[in-house]
């Protein structure tokens, strides 16, 4: 009889802290995006992340839109004067956008950018809670800009995504030195860059602009014709979402 007591009065709490963590994680974690909500406080008690790939590719959402978005300066990869706009809002530290750069964006880019029908203008969306490397990570791929322009901010992005494991300490700086050196920066100049964190104010100017855009989770894409001027009026798309969601918006575009 005691040992049954006992056995019931420990199994107990064991059941709700389990519910609580698995609450906990649903919440963070829907639809291959990760939420900034609470972004303020979340930080420091942000439940710890699943690795890219522990979780099914997410039914594609509704789209919502059409919205006015900003390109502002940001770099470009593809035919600048491509008829077809997506602006990407993402964290080097997030495993759906990872999961994305790993599974998508090849097809994306095969059918679409390389075609010259589309051009992706990445804009940075650190998360506080996978910080402070994620906007580390950001502002390095600017002075890597710097350096070499769009195509070498891009080299370094792509080697960013390839070797990162994510969830905030997927890189560290001497693995952030490392890239800067395999992809040809010159190194002096590359460490004073990131030291003195001279694109933190870009990094922070793409944080605003997606709160603007209510971009509250990465990845997060805009996707409209190109228009005139420094914006596109997009159709919204959230998360790691399978190549045919993008597909269908791309071809629906008249």
């Amino acid at each position: 009889m005691d040992s049954d007591n006992n056995s019931t009065f420990i199994s107990t709490p064991l059941a709700i802290v389990l519910g609580s963590f698995v609450i906990a994680v649903a919440i963070l974690i829907s639809g291959g995006v990760i939420q900034l909500q609470g972004v303020k406080t979340l930080g420091a008690q942000a439940s710890p992340l699943p690795q890219v790939g522990a979780s099914p590719l997410p039914q594609a959402e509704e789209p919502a839109g059409p919205m006015e978005v900003s390109l502002d300066d940001d770099p470009v990869m593809g035919d600048k004067n491509a008829p077809l706009t997506m602006v990407e809002f993402s964290d080097y530290e997030c495993p759906f956008c990872k999961r994305y750069f790993d599974q998508t964006l090849p097809e994306i880019k095969k059918d679409y950018v390389d075609s010259g029908k589309l051009k992706i203008v990445f804009r940075d969306l650190p998360l506080s809670f996978h910080d402070p490397m994620a906007t580390t990570e950001a502002i390095a791929a600017n002075c890597a800009r710097e350096q070499g322009g769009d195509s070498k901010y891009f080299q370094f992005h792509d080697e960013m995504f390839k070797r990162t494991t994510s969830n905030g300490d997927g890189l560290d700086r001497a693995e952030i030195d490392k890239i800067a050196a395999d992809v040809g920066l010159n190194a002096s100049n590359f460490k004073t860059c990131l030291d003195t964190e001279k694109y933190k104010d870009e990094v922070s100017k793409d944080l605003a602009d997606a709160s603007n855009v209510g971009a509250d989770g990465t990845p997060t894409f805009f996707i409209g014709k190109s228009e005139a001027g420094n914006k596109i009026t997009g159709t919204k798309l959230v998360g790691a979402q399978p190549y045919s969601a993008f597909k269908t918006i791309l071809d629906g575009i008249k």
